[in-house]
């Protein structure tokens, strides 16, 4: 009965941490679209989607470490699942797993004190959110029973890919408007008639 016991506890980890990825590229493909304004319509449903999203992403990220402290062959303690480096097993991509859990959280929640952090400031912080994503996305690459299996992979890079070519854009969009002004300030000057 433990084996079989403990065989539910590492088969509901994975399942949660599977789960977690992909809720967690989904929101942040969504949270993408509304911050870079690439899609015009619908922002009040996106922001619905992304918020639901986002407390998935978080329950499913509780679980995923949670339902680690059954299972009897691993045998983790509370600090094992909850605290960076403290794991005796594979102690680095444990600890991204860990660091990424707790920002995907801990940004997730914040959502609820931009009024107290303040719009402006909670937008920055809120971008750190695609840090502790791509975090997430070296835990679940490098460590685990999934990470090198074909349908996990392709399970993962295929909901990925969306919010990494969004995040692409939105950071080569940054850096675009810098050079438009640039150019601007440059081309009046040129074009002005002489006096």
């Amino acid at each position: 009965m433990i084996a079989e016991s403990s065989t539910l506890f590492w088969i509901t980890s994975r399942a949660a941490g599977t789960t977690a990825m992909v809720f967690s590229s989904a929101t942040v493909g969504v949270g993408l679209t509304m911050g870079g304004r690439l899609i015009k319509r619908g922002a009040a449903e996106r922001r619905s989607l992304h918020e639901v999203l986002s407390l998935s992403v978080m329950v499913a990220i509780a679980v995923h470490g949670l339902s680690l402290l059954g299972d009897s062959y691993f045998h983790p303690g509370l600090l094992s699942v909850t605290v960076p480096f403290f794991a005796s097993y594979d102690k680095l991509y444990t600890a991204l797993g860990i660091i990424a859990g707790w920002g995907m959280i801990i940004l997730g929640l914040s959502f609820y004190m931009r009024k107290h952090i303040g719009l402006n400031r909670w937008k920055v912080i809120h971008r750190s959110t695609a840090v502790a994503w791509l975090l997430g996305l070296v835990h679940c690459f490098t460590e685990g029973t999934d990470a090198g299996r074909t349908w996990f992979v392709a399970l993962i890079l295929g909901t990925a890919a969306p919010a990494l070519i969004l995040l692409t854009v939105r950071l080569l969009r940054r850096r675009q408007p810098r050079l438009i002004r640039n150019e601007a300030a440059v081309v009046p000057r040129l074009s002005s008639p002489s006096a």
